[in-house]
């Protein structure tokens, strides 16, 4: 009978749930895609319930395999986007609104107002980032002021918010346990970074009541059990949750300080592991927590990036110049390398360094001679010069000048794209052949925490491809020139 780990990787686009040998190898893997659901006004919005059920049916399908087989899951781990706001009744559990999703800028309004009134420096002093609707707490501030379900639950008590880890692990308990943990929190902007704790004064400006929040525990400590609404022979520990981000931080072994990892997904997320003190960065990025360990915290610099992989699918779904993600990197290939297009993909505004939620997507530079083999390669090359933005402001915050990336995420797959990056980055850059490192993230430290994995666990089976830098000084610096005057007239016209 082999011993099985389950993950929850609970995504911007869909859910996956993955089955972990006890040696760490991916068994097996099964994923189901959500809604997005988008108004005329740019809103993104999930349906808790629709996600529950794929929880529930992927689940289903991973334990039919484990009874074939005579197998046994015996612990969970969960993973999952960052700073969606959820908020649900406490007494039934039943979702009160849409989850409003990170990419939602909805809640503009509201932060303009709290920055006229002179609150920004406390924000960002307590919560270790900038004031901005990308972050949970102004979207629990609109969802407070704007649904009714979520006021009357208010009043009455009744009022549960939280972000997506929360949600699932009230679900998977049937409402016996409340909580969150530290990756997760402290992206809500209503955590002190010090203390770890939520913080009085930052629920205040926001007016989000600290009896409605989890409880803010370990990120390897026991979440409850569950036995899946009864697909599971037996109730089974969840034993680690971290954001996605941190758990591919940590799937990735970046442990040391100095240690920098990028994850394209939907957007992306840079982060440097600066050890265990916080490190406040001076150039427009994000102090937030890796994660905490049987009481040991680990900090890191983090930069997101709005649009990186939702840029290709937005050539597939949207322009249809594409009707497969794979055919970008043949296009950017075939087109002339004397254009000098650029695609400033502000769909959502612009996030780190910038921080400019009233940025629209501009196109810069193109011309008659413009075709689609050119405009996809500066739809991809806008991925990389954003990651490299990040990436130089944190080597200036920490004075450290490491010249390895490691990557991950799917747009990965993409051999232009990691090349190009390389290039811009001046950077080797290391891709495992490990997909799935959030969950696995997540799940190692769930395996740790239940005994099954060690320490030596990771450093089986998992190799890198590397990428090394090869474009010439002057062609890189010509580029990022260029990408920089884009930028500037975005930021300049759209203030």
């Amino acid at each position: 009978m082999a011993r099985l780990m389950l993950g929850i990787d609970q995504s911007t686009q869909g859910t996956k749930v993955l089955l972990f040998k006890s040696n760490g190898q991916l068994y097996r893997r099964f994923s189901k895609n959500h809604q997005q659901l988008i108004n005329d006004q740019g809103w993104v919005s999930h349906d808790l319930t629709e996600i529950w059920q794929n929880v529930l049916s992927l689940v289903a399908q991973a334990q039919q395999l484990v009874r074939a087989n005579g197998d046994e899951i015996v612990g969970v781990g969960i993973t999952n986007q960052r700073e969606t706001a959820t908020a649900w009744s406490k007494s039934d559990g039943h979702p009160l609104a849409k989850a409003v999703v990170w990419q939602c800028a909805r809640a503009t309004a509201l932060c303009d107002q709290l920055a006229q009134s002179g609150v920004g420096t406390t924000v960002q002093k307590r919560s270790g980032m900038p004031l901005s609707p990308y972050f949970t707490a102004a979207k629990f501030d609109w969802l407070l002021k704007n649904e009714p379900a979520v006021q009357r639950a208010r009043l009455q008590g009744d009022l549960c918010l939280g972000t997506i880890d929360s949600w699932l692990i009230y679900q998977l308990t049937r409402g016996k346990d409340f909580k969150t943990e530290p990756s997760n929190a402290c992206r809500t902007q209503l955590l002190n970074l010090e203390t770890q704790d939520w913080d009085p004064e930052l629920c205040r400006i926001f007016d989000v009541p600290m009896a409605s929040l989890p409880a803010v525990v370990d990120s390897n400590a026991l979440f409850g059990s569950t036995d899946f609404n009864g697909q599971l022979d037996q109730p089974v520990p969840i034993h680690g949750v971290l954001g996605d981000s941190q758990a591919a931080l940590f799937g990735q072994h970046c442990v040391n300080f100095g240690d920098v990892k990028a994850t394209y997904g939907t957007g992306s997320s840079i982060m440097m592991n600066i050890g265990e003190h916080p490190v406040r960065s001076k150039n427009g990025l994000m102090t937030s927590i890796a994660w905490r360990l049987n009481g040991a915290t680990n900090y890191v610099l983090e930069g997101n990036v709005n649009y990186s992989g939702a840029v290709v699918k937005w050539l597939q779904e949207d322009l249809h110049l594409i009707t497969d993600a794979a055919e970008t990197g043949q296009l950017a290939a075939q087109a002339n390398p004397q254009d000098h297009t650029y695609l400033i993909p502000a769909f959502s505004g612009l996030g780190a360094p910038y921080w400019n939620d009233k940025a629209q997507a501009v196109v810069w530079g193109m011309t008659r001679t413009t075709r689609k083999p050119e405009f996809v390669k500066a739809a991809l090359n806008s991925i990389a010069f954003q990651i490299n933005d990040v990436v130089r402001q944190m080597q200036r915050d920490v004075g450290c000048q490491k010249t390895t990336l490691k990557v991950d995420g799917g747009v990965t797959k993409n051999q232009y794209l990691m090349q190009f990056q390389a290039d811009v980055t001046a950077a080797q850059l290391l891709l495992p052949n490990f997909e799935e490192l959030s969950a696995f993230g997540a799940v190692y430290v769930a395996g740790l925490a239940l005994k099954l994995y060690t320490e030596t666990t990771y450093q089986q089976d998992v190799s890198y491809q590397s990428y090394q830098p090869q474009m010439p000084v002057d062609q890189r610096q010509s580029l990022l020139k260029g990408w920089q005057q884009a930028v500037t007239i975005v930021n300049r016209n759209f203030a």
